[in-house]
């Protein structure tokens, strides 16, 4: 027996690649719905190699029959719609920043805490972690579950098409314009994003540090461990698709990088490509359209006792999107949570 699946935010980067994920994996979907703002109802979005589907309002939208509703419309728009879809039955998956650190509102990443989901029933709802925050925790929680981690250190590399589409034209226009010698007005990031980096994503906090920095502290804390100590450095980079991040790791048990390999290899949604010559690793470039967390560089920190670090890279739009709300459907499924909602 399927489900009747609305899309919402359908006409976005997220939800286009929410839209690819199910019919890529065959999600037993018997309806769906592309839904998104008024000024699109009307247009159409692929579903698959073949169908279209015509974009419906979300001000005008119906949840009452439907069974889930992934989620990417803005924070602003999940704060009145997902309530009022769970109001009507609909299980929501959200990909805003929300509903994340809710103490009602699980924060899911499959791989790392499918038992979380045993709490959704509350407010029907469920949020999908941050970008960031998701790919590191995937490559942490293995290594967690074998030597436990005190302390991480992590710096990004983040895509601009974590601003959305949005952030990805004005990269374009900015590396078209240094190459014609046109004034460059930065509007979408604080400083010329074209052949540059900018150590500023999301608004400054009190204590000089950014939101996003700060969301893969509380969020790794949620998801993993709330005793693990975490320090992020997150930076916009000139790069369309693909984050990247370094990880150092500082652990309560020894470790070593074999170790370390070892345990990463037979993890899940992990895949490790380590080898210790030119090209032996993996680049944002590399991951664009790929499901897993790659990573590559793990090396022995030799200025703590029990350090590791290695670099890790995924798409942002699929592990760290649409991808982990289409697996937290199918978790779900799995432990019969949608019927017993339903």
């Amino acid at each position: 027996m399927g489900y009747r699946v609305a899309v919402v935010g359908a006409t976005g980067a997220v939800g286009r690649e929410m839209l690819k994920t199910l019919a890529e994996r065959r999600f037993p979907a018997t309806d769906v719905a592309a839904v998104a703002s008024g000024r699109s109802a009307g247009s159409e979005v692929s579903f698959g190699d073949k169908a279209t589907l015509k974009v419906q309002s979300l001000d005008r939208f119906d949840f009452a029959g439907w069974d889930i509703g992934l989620f990417s419309p803005g924070a602003a728009i999940s704060a009145v719609h997902a309530p009022r879809a769970a109001e009507a039955g609909c299980v929501v998956i959200d990909n805003t920043s929300q509903f994340r650190m809710e103490p009602d509102v699980p924060l899911v990443v499959p791989e790392v805490n499918p038992q979380a989901l045993s709490g959704f029933a509350k407010r029907r709802i469920v949020a999908n972690p941050n970008c960031s925050t998701i790919q590191m925790v995937v490559a942490l929680k293995p290594l967690h579950d074998e030597f436990r981690i005190r302390r991480v250190v992590v710096s990004t590399y983040q895509s601009v098409s974590g601003a959305g589409k949005e952030g990805m034209d004005e990269l374009f226009s900015h590396t078209k314009a240094s190459f014609v010698n046109d004034p460059v007005k930065p509007e979408q990031f604080t400083k010329e994003v074209a052949f540059n980096c900018i150590p500023h994503i999301d608004r400054f906090m009190d204590d000089g540090s950014t939101k996003e920095e700060w969301k893969m502290v509380v969020e790794t804390k949620k998801i993993l461990d709330q005793d693990i100590q975490v320090f992020a450095t997150c930076v916009r980079v000139p790069v369309f698709i693909g984050h990247a991040e370094s990880v150092n790791v500082e652990f309560e048990h020894p470790v070593t990088a074999g170790e370390a390999r070892a345990v990463l290899r037979d993890a899940p949604g992990v895949a490790v490509l380590d080898i210790r010559e030119d090209g032996g690793y993996i680049t944002p470039a590399e991951c664009v359209g790929e499901d897993a967390v790659y990573v590559s560089r793990i090396r022995k920190d030799p200025t703590i006792a029990n350090g590791i670090g290695f670099w890790c890279v995924s798409d942002n739009l699929r592990k760290g999107a649409a991808l982990n709300a289409v697996q937290i459907a199918e978790a779900l499924d799995a432990q019969n949570l949608l019927r017993r909602a339903a």
